[in-house]
């Protein structure tokens, strides 16, 4: 999560930030532009790219939460305290009421 210019304090919220659609298109063109080699790789790119795409917003952040438990080592239960506080720890900006929103989403989208 990127910390953004004039905001201070403990946030509530988690923007959703999506630009897969801006990806996919230059793809699309380097696939129209490809040799014959480049096409498979590309293919693939565009095919996860796609993928991505669909997914909907609380699937995101759930991949962000454990994203973000995994940088902190958390390998625990995601419904406990201590994720909470583990992602608290990785995020202190987040206030309470997110991290526990967020561990919510996370428990909703299990991988």
């Amino acid at each position: 999560m990127a910390a953004f210019s004039g905001l201070s304090g403990k946030h509530d919220f988690v923007p959703v930030i999506r630009d897969a659609d801006v990806i996919a298109v230059a793809l699309r063109q380097a696939l129209v532009e490809a040799s014959p080699e480049e096409r498979p790789g590309l293919e693939r790119a565009a095919a996860l790219v796609e993928s991505t795409a669909a997914a909907t917003e609380g699937r995101l952040r759930a991949r962000w939460v454990r994203s973000r438990l995994a940088t902190v080592g958390f390998t625990g239960d995601i419904d406990s305290v201590a994720a909470v506080k583990a992602l608290r720890r990785t995020e202190p900006k987040l206030s309470l009421l997110a991290a526990v929103q967020l561990q919510k989403e996370a428990l909703n989208h299990p991988e």
